[in-house]
């Protein structure tokens, strides 16, 4: 029933389904992954715990990081999940999402930079403003008003770039919080990678 071992510390508090026992399309999904990445990543197998709930949240994590028009890069996206889940103190999506940002950012320390405090990260002046934004939705969104997006303006952002910033950081808020609550261990692959280069 499960993918964890005696030797490994497991990947979560809740039962873990072998990648044989998922349905169908939640396991074709897992393995077009591995394929792609060479390994599983946890957070695939830990969610399947529950099927449909899995569904819905891959779903909206595509619509919102897959997405191909608006002014944020796939690294600006990646930017936004590694400063907020810092916040957060989730450690799985600061890792994982990390590795992704090193990776599309080109920069090996970038990702380290942003979870710690994003204001003295190694990143563009837009970026910052963008994750200005991101923090002041993620610790207190209440406050959020023009001023705010004002500032993304000024930065080459528009209103649609803004609602996509707030669903990135509120969908991954969700994320935070189910990865801390079931003690989601990210996979030791994330350490390294983008962080050295490939052996060719």
């Amino acid at each position: 029933m499960t993918t964890q071992s005696a030797t490994t510390p497991p990947i979560s508090r809740f039962p873990v389904p072998a990648i044989a026992d998922l349905p169908e399309d939640l396991r074709q999904r897992v393995l077009e992954v591995q394929e792609k990445a060479g390994f599983v990543p946890n957070v695939f197998l830990a969610l399947a715990h529950r099927p449909a709930e899995c569904r819905a949240f891959f779903a909206y994590h595509d619509a919102l990081m897959l997405k191909e028009t608006g002014n944020l890069t796939k690294g600006d996206r990646e930017m936004i999940v590694v400063a907020t889940s810092g916040v957060n103190q989730c450690l799985y999506c600061v890792v994982a999402h990390g590795a992704i940002l090193r990776i599309y950012e080109k920069k090996p320390l970038v990702a380290d930079q942003v979870a710690v405090n994003y204001r003295k990260a190694d990143i563009a002046p837009r970026q910052r403003a963008m994750l200005d934004f991101a923090m002041k939705v993620c610790e207190a969104s209440h406050t959020v008003g023009d001023a705010d997006f004002e500032a993304l303006r000024a930065h080459g952002f528009d209103e649609e770039d803004a609602w996509d910033i707030a669903a990135i950081t509120a969908f991954f808020g969700l994320s935070n919080r189910m990865a801390n609550t079931i003690s989601m261990r990210p996979n030791d692959e994330f350490y390294l990678m983008g962080r050295v280069a490939r052996a060719k």
